[in-house]
């Protein structure tokens, strides 16, 4: 029986043979697509100085989504605060709290989503920017409704537009790190699994459990841990058309792995690749571990993962594919299997 919620992370990927600008609208229609599916959340994530990644800038992405969609949850996975003021965040999602009140998720995190060059040229004080990570997260939810402390420089200024509701604030990240800020906080966490192939996962969930500290009867915070993983999930009508499907993932995971961010290559491309004896064994680790396959394959691995972390709330899914049309059935796929109705739960969770 699941016990958790499904949602989904969209990195607006470039495939090979297709503009940045048509992965960005791929990236609207799909979250029209998941908001009549039923998901509970959609995420888009954060990327700069990348071929491989369109969504550089995930509030004006929100801004469109919110304004296309009808019931779903739109959310950032997530703003880099290291490169940003705290007070113009705090404002952006403000604005978008007053497009779609009540609908609104600000995840945040600390790495640069880019390398050391681009993250200073987004911010030039980035070598001492991420160390003020907790203290941008304080400034964040005093500005959405906590107010700042006494002795805070800027504690008189009122972050625009005055609105009824506030943004839900999740920490993301990939490290213990994150965990233990978003504990400290007592806020909602999700771990990146899909980055690593879970490397760490484990762990992260349990240090965010123990470092938790209830803050009940806070706005915006939580009373018990709610512990997410962001996977990678690809899911079609037969396990053979997903492991087919799932070759150009395989092929752009080779390159990440040596540090080239390109495009996502189409099936035929991967197909062609003359792959190295190193290249085959590492691409059989990887197959071994993907949640790929037909829809009950890859929900008896959703829940089998949970289960590994002590029970996980929420699953982010993100599903890397080449051929669109194929990557909005493999969500429907998921949403079927599950029974999700509005909201992202699963029916056998009632």
């Amino acid at each position: 029986m699941s016990g958790f919620t499904l949602s989904v992370l969209d990195q607006s990927s470039v495939a090979s043979g297709r503009t940045p600008g048509e992965a960005i609208r791929e990236t609207l229609a799909l979250a029209r697509h998941c908001d009549a599916l039923g998901f509970r959340r959609y995420w888009c994530a954060e990327h700069h100085n990348s071929a491989s990644h369109a969504g550089s800038a995930p509030e004006i992405l929100i801004a469109a989504i919110a304004a296309t969609t009808q019931r779903i949850r739109i959310g950032s996975a997530g703003v880099m605060l290291p490169h940003y003021s705290s007070l113009k965040v705090a404002e952006q999602f403000r604005v978008l709290e007053a497009i779609a009140p009540g609908r609104i998720d600000l995840g945040v995190g600390r790495a640069p989503g880019s390398d050391g060059r681009t993250a200073f040229a987004l911010n030039p004080n980035a070598n001492e920017a991420a160390d003020r990570f907790p203290a941008q997260v304080m400034e964040v939810l005093g500005w959405h409704g906590d107010g700042l402390p006494e002795n805070h420089p800027f504690r008189s200024i009122i972050a625009q537009p005055a609105v009824e509701t506030r943004p839900e604030m999740w920490i993301l990240g990939s490290s213990d790190y994150g965990a233990q800020v978003a504990g400290y906080f007592g806020l909602p966490y999700c771990f990146a699994h899909f980055f690593s192939d879970g490397g760490g996962s484990e762990q992260a969930i349990a240090v965010y459990r123990e470092s938790f500290q209830p803050k009940p009867g806070m706005p915006g915070r939580l009373a018990a841990p709610h512990p997410a993983l962001g996977v990678f999930c690809l899911v079609a009508d037969t396990e053979a058309e997903a492991r087919r499907l799932f070759r150009s993932r395989e092929l752009w995971r080779l390159k990440r792995d040596r540090g080239l961010y390109l495009p996502l290559p189409s099936v035929e491309e991967a197909e062609a690749h003359a792959y190295s004896d190193l290249e085959l064994a590492r691409l059989e680790r990887m197959r071994a571990a993907a949640m790929v396959g037909a829809p009950e394959q890859v929900k008896a691995r959703l829940e089998a993962l949970s289960a590994a972390h002590g029970g996980i709330a929420e699953f982010a899914v993100i599903t890397h594919c080449h051929d669109a049309e194929a990557r909005r059935r493999s969500y429907t796929l998921l949403a079927e299997v599950f029974g999700i109705r509005a909201g992202g739960v699963p029916l056998a969770a009632e």
